[in-house]
């Protein structure tokens, strides 16, 4: 019996992992995955399956911890649990608890209730070595006790599953809400418009233009002061800051160009087809990036913001007609828009905000629930192991 962490019920007792254990360790096999021949035995290493492959090096039930490369804090899940064949890599121990002392579940659970960094060493790829987890003190209740335990967390454990499952189906029924909502809003091609409304192509009310990216030979045309937006910083959002920084000689030795604070701007390239963003503050953009300039006495910016959103689907379907996914600003100035007076875009600006807000609330009280959910979760585990559960 060695001295715990914390004072344990009667009947508990301190141990180290070592002493409760068998490890397997000395079976792991690893193998590239060019040399892997495909199959259906799980091929296992620090973070879970990895692959499928012909063959197995374990049989059995088995915990399996990370030995590099793992989540090693509270509640991050460093360890697993692998039944029947499979094959084990050199980046994860393989453990088995000792008959009729230590239940392989008890073990795994306990191991992902705790923080297991204190056991790591190495400072650039920490790593929980052998002679370190066979030092980790283990809390050992009686085995009727360990299974009694274990069939409590699975039991709470799968009723914060159903919360979690719950929670991320209202998160699709939020996202679709909003996505009949646009549809609800915007007429497409074909449709009846309402009255006072007219189909216009985009060029015909609004301006389009693109940036440039100055020359990465020239050291001299970063690092300045001047905000360059790529396309990949477009989140549908307000952009106050970039991850890059032009200057002015890099800014006039390309097609970079400066707009204004306000400014539309619309993802052209790649995976990001379809995303917007508005400037926060004057800056340069890529040539990824189409700027857009309504005609503010024909058509408001947000109204064609909220547009963009709703044709996003169809933009990135329309990209895939080449090699790369891209749309080009002579594709956005063709496209067809419904155009109320100014007064119902507006108003329609006005009542999509007010649904996106609702929207934002919401996902906010499902951010903090999730992070409740995490919480109750190591509650569980901190009160199992204490013999409070």
């Amino acid at each position: 019996m060695i001295k715990g962490p914390y004072k344990l019920p009667k009947g508990w007792r301190w141990v180290r992992l070592g002493e409760v254990c068998e490890i397997w360790d000395k079976y792991r096999i690893p193998v590239k995955k060019k040399e892997r021949k495909p199959g259906n035995i799980p091929y296992c290493g620090a973070n879970g399956i990895i692959d499928y492959v012909e063959g197995w090096t374990h049989k059995g039930e088995f915990v399996l911890l990370a030995e590099d490369g793992g989540f090693y804090k509270a509640g991050e899940k460093s360890a697993y649990i692998m039944r029947g064949r499979f094959w084990a890599n050199n980046h994860v121990h393989i453990l088995k608890g000792k008959t009729s002392i230590l239940e392989n579940l008890f073990l795994m659970h306990y191991l992902n209730a705790i923080d297991l960094t204190p056991w790591l060493t190495g400072a650039t790829r920490p790593k929980l070595n052998q002679n370190s987890m066979k030092k980790i003190p283990i809390p050992l209740p009686p085995l009727e006790e360990q299974r009694r335990i274990v069939a409590r967390i699975e039991e709470l454990m799968a009723r914060v599953r159903e919360a979690r499952r719950l929670r991320e189906e209202a998160l699709k029924d939020t996202d679709r809400l909003w996505q009949s909502t646009l549809a609800e809003v915007f007429p497409r091609p074909g449709q009846d418009l309402p009255s006072g409304w007219r189909w216009v192509r985009l060029g015909e009310v609004c301006e389009t233009t693109s940036g440039g990216t100055p020359s990465r030979k020239k050291r001299e045309y970063f690092g300045g002061n001047i905000p360059w937006v790529k396309s990949g910083e477009l989140n549908d959002s307000i952009i106050f800051d970039t991850e890059e920084k032009i200057t002015e000689l890099g800014l006039r030795n390309s097609n970079a160009k400066l707009f204004p604070k306000g400014t539309l701007l619309i993802a052209m390239y790649g995976a990001t087809v379809g995303k917007l963003g508005i400037l926060g503050c004057t800056a340069a953009t890529n040539q990824a990036i189409c700027a857009l300039f309504p005609d503010k006495s024909i058509l408001d910016k947000m109204f064609l913001f909220y547009f963009f959103l709703f044709k996003r689907k169809e933009l990135v379907a329309q990209s895939f007609g080449g090699a790369q996914p891209n749309i080009s600003q002579t594709v956005i100035r063709k496209i067809e828009i419904p155009l109320p007076t100014l007064e119902e875009q507006r108003r329609i600006v006005a009542y999509l905000e007010a649904v996106q807000e609702k929207i934002r609330a919401f996902k906010e009280v499902q951010t903090k629930t999730e992070a409740e959910l995490k919480r109750l979760e190591q509650s569980i585990l901190d009160k199992a192991f204490r013999g409070k559960l």
